[in-house]
């Protein structure tokens, strides 16, 4: 008669449920959770603090440059949109203490694209401006990604006030990190479009397609990483709480 023999404590038996890992498992799903709420301002300070700094950073900038442009060109808007956005960098340094990112990432851009212009006066530069200005914003957000301060999670503590545990959860974390990579890649495609169709297109024409091209990626970024998010929360079992009003 043979001898059965058991198998060995590391072969795998057909049938064990516990023999492998399912292939659909996340990251979220391998390592233990961390308990911890995400929180957030009551919706309405939410929207007057996320508007506060769109204001600051677009808003103020937008109007100086139209008002200058009116009274003297192209060269005096540019100068006075961005003379305007270090002008409220300085008070808000003065009345916080801190400079907004956001607010420091406008500056660094405008003054790039006001160079430009004022340094050639070429309408080919004036132009350029556009997709260099993207190309700066890809560097820029490339560059955070793979570090310990992804610029998406600096931006969403300061544009949306979110605020989490100390103990960071390694899901949150690459959420941050993954969707500052595709911020850069979408600023990568916006440089490249803008590119090609200053290429081909009259300025008229591509003035107007700038528009279209800068709101699509903005929007389809913002979707995707609304998106993202809250995948991101249910995987890791976190939850979003707002403030009392």
């Amino acid at each position: 008669m043979r001898a059965r023999h058991d198998p060995a404590a590391d072969v795998p038996v057909a049938g064990d449920a516990l023999s492998a890992e399912p292939a659909s498992l996340t990251a979220c799903d391998l390592e233990p959770p961390v308990p911890g709420d995400l929180q957030l301002p009551a919706p309405a300070r939410l929207i007057l603090t996320a508007g506060w700094n769109l204001a600051e950073s677009l808003g103020l900038p937008v109007v100086a440059y139209a008002v200058a442009a009116r009274l003297g060109g192209q060269g005096a808007g540019m100068a006075a949109a961005t003379a305007t956005i270090w002008l409220t960098a300085v008070v808000r340094k003065i009345l916080t203490g801190g400079v907004p990112g956001l607010l420091v990432i406008s500056g660094l851009v405008l003054t790039l694209q006001t160079v430009l212009v004022l340094a050639t006066g070429s309408v080919l530069i004036f132009l350029l401006q556009f997709p260099v200005a993207n190309l700066a914003l890809c560097i820029l957000f490339a560059r955070t990604a793979p570090t310990g301060r992804p610029l998406v999670a600096q931006l969403a503590a300061e544009v949306v006030a979110l605020r989490h545990s100390p103990a960071v959860h390694p899901g949150l974390d690459r959420f941050f990190r993954g969707v500052t990579w595709l911020w850069a890649g979408i600023f990568a495609a916006s440089t490249i479009g803008l590119a090609a169709l200053l290429a081909v297109e009259p300025a008229a024409v591509f003035l107007l397609l700038t528009t279209v091209v800068t709101v699509a990626g903005v929007a389809a970024g913002t979707v995707a990483s609304v998106f993202w998010f809250i995948r991101m929360l249910r995987r890791c079992g976190l939850r979003v709480r707002f403030g009392q009003a």
